[in-house]
């Protein structure tokens, strides 16, 4: 495995988020409400009965007030002026089928930007299309990952980049092996 696992920290998430919701008071149906999911389906991640998307623990960790890396880790952001990720050091953040996400800046306090270290798995199914508010950069680092944006489809090879509005619905897949690419996320 390429990355730093820290599956106890995945299966923990659940219980940090409900933890903190109650702390401040704040019904699962309100949080549901105010991240924009169906309440079934926060019910689902509040459980651990369903992975949580990226996208979704941005909008849970912005409503609790918290960074992203607290409900991750159990630990706070240390850095404020730099922070160095070695190689093979990031902490996976979400496993959809095929996909493998490690943040690269997990330690640096108050990020604006969410860059991830992708790999992708071409012989599972690809995960299905997803939206967030913001903007996303993916540059593709080995193998040929087809990017599709709406109704698009993108074949990049290593070395190529993409840059696109995340609202609109996107995904990618390894084309024929597996695949690396960065993508930086801009909420």
């Amino acid at each position: 495995m390429p990355n730093k696992s820290i599956d106890d920290n995945l299966t923990q998430i659940p219980g940090r988020i409900r933890e903190l919701r109650e702390i401040l008071e704040i019904s699962a149906m309100d949080m549901a409400k105010d991240i924009g999911i169906p309440y079934e389906t926060y019910a689902q991640y509040e459980s651990g009965e369903a992975d949580i998307p990226i996208s979704a623990l941005y909008k849970i960790s912005n409503r609790l007030g918290t960074d992203t890396t607290v409900l991750l880790t159990g630990e706070a952001p240390r850095m404020d002026t730099a922070s160095v990720c070695r190689a093979g050091k990031g902490i996976q953040v979400e496993r959809y089928p095929g996909y493998e996400f490690s943040s690269l800046a997990y330690n640096f306090k108050d990020r604006t930007m969410e860059p991830l270290l992708v790999f992708l798995d071409p012989s599972k199914p690809p995960a299905p299309l997803v939206k967030h508010s913001g903007q996303e950069f993916n540059y593709v680092v080995e193998g040929v990952v087809k990017v599709t944006i709406g109704k698009r489809e993108y074949d990049l090879n290593a070395g190529d980049t993409i840059y696109f509005d995340a609202g609109i619905p996107h995904g990618q897949a390894a084309v024929g092996a597996p695949a690396k690419f960065i993508t930086i996320i801009q909420e």
